[in-house]
């Protein structure tokens, strides 16, 4: 019998446990183990709260998770809980799955007044993440969302919603509220580089030209020749094709999406709190990248959200590659009997769905290393460390009561309604 522990329970931790069952059969036993105590990480309070189909994902791993041989164990935090070092002790092999949940640091002046926030924390503000549920970020002004990316679209699209365009969402209650209420009539997303280098998706893109409120904003003049779109691969060409149908105008409403490319951030200003972005203009150079030209200007702003890009946390006694933001790994190899898998092995690229093969490569890593396992004590090793350690693990079938609890308490047309604390959470998988 193998014994497999895998940190994290977002889709590349479901993905391996699933690889691993593919690849072990019935000779594996697969414990997921979670700090929070509800599972499916970047699903529950990652994905956009408007984009519903792409949480029905959960579904698989939900099946995945009810089969006997792969257990959920929520509420269990590596490193106050139990160290990786005991884990590795107990299992044949340990699979850090921890995603890049940290934001990468925004490193210009002023990058610390209140109003600047990063995209995890906004993210998971409006997710009801239990870590950013105060985050009450300030909505009485316009906004600037630092990115190029689909998370930068997804943060604009959300502070564009109107309330009625939310309603079938998971938004939670708190967010809602504060959307519902918010004075931001103009949001500026800054690019360094210009239409053709964005890492925006067509479906994504083209949602803000279908928006009730809200209209997206692109100078005609940031285009190169409309013949050099062919040389794109044909997603980039649908996207940058929804760029061009906004820059020849589009109906006037009350909220503006401004397109600002070719813009650097190099500052940001306030008395005591955020008032302006200071933007350098860019051009590309021969190598592709954005140089600045030293003209700048000032974009007015209450609110700043940086989106550009994630970390993974380190773990004390994990190599750690500190410019990638990652785990140091050799082909997802970290120590012995140790690996890392999804974003906490690539970094933050790819969807989710890439998760999957990686997470069977994993696995097949896994098998070439342990054999026939080594005879360790596994789940029930685990289990006698927490009990000694007064840690009260969530079990998935204490899921499904959270679950239903959260169902029950939407409101008319949404899903669920989230549960923003981990106390809320444990206590409503005893009622």
């Amino acid at each position: 019998m193998r014994h497999v522990a895998v940190i994290g329970s977002g889709p590349a931790g479901y993905y391996t446990a699933e690889a691993c069952q593919k690849v072990f059969g019935d000779q594996v036993r697969v414990d997921i183990i979670d700090r929070m105590p509800v599972p499916f990480g970047l699903i529950r309070t990652g994905v956009a709260p408007d984009h519903q189909s792409i949480k029905g994902v959960s579904r698989r791993y939900e099946a995945v998770a009810q089969t006997d041989n792969v257990r959920f164990v929520g509420n269990v935090t590596l490193g106050k809980d139990v160290t990786i070092d005991e884990l590795r002790e107990l299992y044949d092999a340990v699979v850090l799955a921890t995603g890049a949940p940290h934001d990468r640091k925004l490193e210009i002046p002023g990058a610390g007044l209140p109003g600047v926030v990063g995209s995890a924390a906004f993210v998971g503000w409006y997710n009801g993440h239990p870590d950013y549920a105060a985050l009450n970020p300030p909505l009485d002004g316009p906004a600037v969302v630092i990115g190029n990316g689909n998370v930068a679209l997804d943060v604009a699209r959300v502070l564009a919603k109107a309330e009625d365009e939310l309603e079938a969402s998971d938004v939670v209650a708190h967010a809602l509220d504060s959307l519902h209420g918010s004075k931001v009539h103009s949001i500026t997303l800054l690019g360094r580089r210009g239409p053709h280098q964005i890492a925006m998706t067509p479906k994504e893109l083209g949602e803000l030209g279908d928006l009730a409120h809200a209209t997206p904003v692109v100078d005609p003049h940031d285009f190169p020749p409309v013949e050099d779109d062919g040389v794109l691969d044909p997603g980039q060409r649908k996207s940058v094709g929804h760029l061009r149908r906004y820059a020849q105008g589009m109906p006037d409403k009350p909220i503006r999406i401004v397109f600002d490319f070719f813009a650097m951030p190099v500052a940001i200003e306030g008395d005591g709190r955020v008032e302006r972005v200071i933007v350098e203009r860019t051009a590309l150079g021969l190598d592709g990248n954005a140089h600045g030209t030293g003209e700048t200007y000032a974009v007015p702003a209450s609110l700043v959200v940086s989106c550009i890009g994630y970390r993974t946390p380190p773990i004390e006694g994990v190599p750690y590659d500190d410019k990638a933001g990652r785990f140091a790994n050799l082909d997802g190899r970290v120590l012995p009997g140790l690996y890392a898998v999804g974003w906490a092995r690539r970094g933050p690229t790819g969807t989710i769905g890439t998760n999957r093969p990686d997470g069977f490569h994993i696995a097949e890593k896994i098998s070439e290393d342990i054999g026939e396992g080594a005879g360790k004590p596994g789940r029930p090793g685990l289990d006698a460390l927490l009990e000694e350690r007064g840690v009260e693990a969530v079990t998935f079938r204490d899921w499904l009561k959270i679950d239903a609890a959260e169902i029950a308490a939407a409101r008319i047309g949404a899903p669920r309604e989230k549960f923003v604390s981990v106390d809320a959470m444990l206590g409503a998988r005893k009622s």
